[in-house]
């Protein structure tokens, strides 16, 4: 495994995390098994980035990643997320607000099972709670040994200025792919020009740089990418021709198409840490190996000329979600 420092004054990390795998797992179920032997496999690959959120399954991934690290916690470190949240009417909701930040913090430790939280995020910028409050409060659990650093999620370049200036960020989580280049346009730039990290969520387009969906109908009938925009049958079938060049590549080079989009990524600066999501062993250690693919600055061009930004049909996220992003 190779390895990547997270801002100026950050852990050193895995090139290659963990996020979390795309099918809800319970407690006790056959399913639960495969996700701690994947966890497993992880730290004996050298991976030692895995990242959580107090919104994932209802909370249940941080008990469940609490729960596969006994024995191991000192060779993992752990983001975690809080301020995403599911209101009762199915919408979402954000919460930014001082004394949520604490009460969130304190439910954190207790499911991981740990006395400190590695990164901890702002998962969704809160509109209502200025940003300073949020990253004071923030700032505040790392006085209390509580964290270790901090970061925010899905933030516009102003609200990331503001919230670095009111405590040093060591990575922004954003999602970031061969299918989501938006970032590059400000917040990229503006990570850079700070000091911090950029952690990659979604790296494989939710699955459709792997070049496992063909149709719809490979779409599971209870998967939520049924109601994203970019696999809706009319976006799809534009989506998955764009998918064969990197398929037709991937195998002239004699590798997975996971695999290629993850080093195309990685290959962005090293600044970037991809954190593709699974709970199954044999898919985590093909992304594993992608740190060991080394792009020619050709490959790269070739790549990125197929992706071009708005190259792909659809959005990533429905109308009213994406209006909680980039505030």
């Amino acid at each position: 495994m190779k390895y990547r420092r997270l801002g100026r004054t950050g852990p050193e990390v895995s090139a290659i995390g963990m996020g979390r795998g795309s099918q809800a797992v319970k407690f006790g179920e056959p399913l639960e098994q495969s996700f701690n032997d994947a966890i497993h496999r992880a730290l004996d690959l050298g991976i030692n980035l895995f990242d959580s959120s107090d919104a994932y399954w209802g909370a249940r991934h941080e008990e469940l990643l609490g729960r596969a690290l006994k024995g191991r916690r000192d060779q993992a470190l752990i983001i975690t997320k809080f301020g995403n949240l599911d209101l009762p009417d199915g919408k979402k909701g954000t919460n930014g607000k001082p004394e949520y930040v604490h009460q969130s913090c304190d439910a954190s430790l207790k499911r991981l099972g740990v006395e400190v939280i590695d990164i901890y995020m702002l998962h969704r910028v809160d509109p209502h709670t200025p940003i300073e409050d949020t990253v004071g409060a923030m700032a505040r659990l790392i006085e209390q040994g509580k964290v270790r650093h901090i970061g925010i999620c899905e933030a516009g370049a102003a609200t990331l200025r503001r919230a670095h200036k009111t405590h040093p960020l060591v990575a922004l989580q954003t999602e970031y792919s061969l299918w989501s280049r938006d970032c590059e346009r400000e917040i990229l730039p503006t990570c850079r020009e700070l000091g911090i990290s950029y952690v990659a969520y979604a790296p494989l387009g939710r699955g459709l740089l792997t070049g496992r969906i063909k149709s719809f109908d490979d779409i599971p009938a209870t998967d939520r990418r049924r109601r994203h925009p970019r696999f809706q049958p009319e976006n799809l079938v534009r989506n998955v021709e764009l998918v064969a060049k990197l398929d037709a590549m991937a195998k002239a080079m004699n590798v997975a198409s996971a695999q290629l989009a993850l080093a195309w990524l990685l290959a962005q600066g090293a600044d970037i840490v991809p954190i593709p999501g699974t709970n199954h062993v044999r898919n985590l250690e093909q992304n594993a190996a992608a740190v060991d693919i080394e792009l020619s600055a050709d490959e790269v061009q070739r790549l990125s000329r197929v992706f071009v930004p708005g190259a792909g049909a659809g959005e990533r996220y429905m109308p009213n979600t994406l209006k909680g992003v980039g505030i």
